[in-house]
């Protein structure tokens, strides 16, 4: 049942894009509200990921003597999956759950409804602003990510192997094609779709008082979680597709 309230409220949010008036303004806004509190976030977490990923990888690339291997494998492995997964993770549980307390606490104070009392369309202010808003954002705080998470693993490479930073990178960038990047990226702008969508969809249908407000953000990051790794498969799926062409 939910998810059927869900896919009606998706519907909903993709015929209120198009029709006018737009809250470009407040788009920015949480453009920026979303992006500037998530910033810190993503780099720390990228960091330590690029640091402990080339940790745990070396001693094994060693045992076979393909230390040299390591900018490129990690390069591939963060750009193509592990930048975009981790980053989405960390959004869903910042973001969502933001966004899924945020409209929680509007939708119980009432504020929601006087709203719509006044001929204001709510919908449209506070829900395709915010999921317009991840649907972008995600994007750019994915390769944000990447590039902190990749500079961790030049720092680690650095110090165990004297590796040049010209060197590190003219190998990552050698062993990334076109086929790596571009599935990568489409599949971020899905999975700032599904954070915003179902962070809205929980906090704008929150009930059962305040208590509802901690359930709503609490369902959000959960919902939100499984779905990415479902976007993340079938994203997966369609490109290997693409590759046996």
């Amino acid at each position: 049942m939910e998810i059927g309230e869900l896919t009606y409220f998706t519907i909903r949010f993709f015929k209120e894009v198009f029709r006018r008036p737009y809250e470009f303004k407040e788009f920015l806004r949480q453009c920026y509200s979303i992006g500037n509190r998530s910033l810190l976030l993503v780099g720390i977490t990228g960091f330590i990921i690029g640091l402990v990923l080339t940790l745990q990888t070396r001693p094994t690339l060693m045992e076979f003597g393909a230390v040299s291997w390591m900018p490129s494998m990690v390069g591939i492995s963060i750009v193509r999956e592990i930048g975009p997964m981790i980053t989405a993770l960390v959004c869903a549980g910042k973001i969502g759950s933001g966004i899924g307390a945020e409209l929680g606490s509007m939708r119980v104070t009432e504020q929601i409804d006087a709203m719509e009392v006044s001929g204001t369309n709510p919908f449209k202010y506070l829900v395709v602003t915010r999921v317009m808003a991840t649907t972008l954002m995600i994007p750019l705080l994915v390769i944000f990510g990447d590039a902190i998470a990749l500079y961790g693993s030049y720092l680690v490479e650095h110090l165990k192997g004297d590796v040049s930073f010209a060197l590190y990178f003219n190998q990552v960038f050698d062993s990334l094609e076109f086929g790596d990047i571009v599935p990568a990226t489409v599949k971020s702008f899905f999975f700032g779709l599904a954070i915003g969508l179902v962070g809205c969809f929980k906090g704008y249908y929150c009930k059962k008082g305040t208590a509802g407000v901690g359930i709503a953000a609490n369902s959000a990051v959960v919902f939100t979680s499984l779905l990415l790794f479902i976007i993340d498969f079938i994203a997966v799926f369609v490109a290997d597709i693409f590759y046996d062409l």
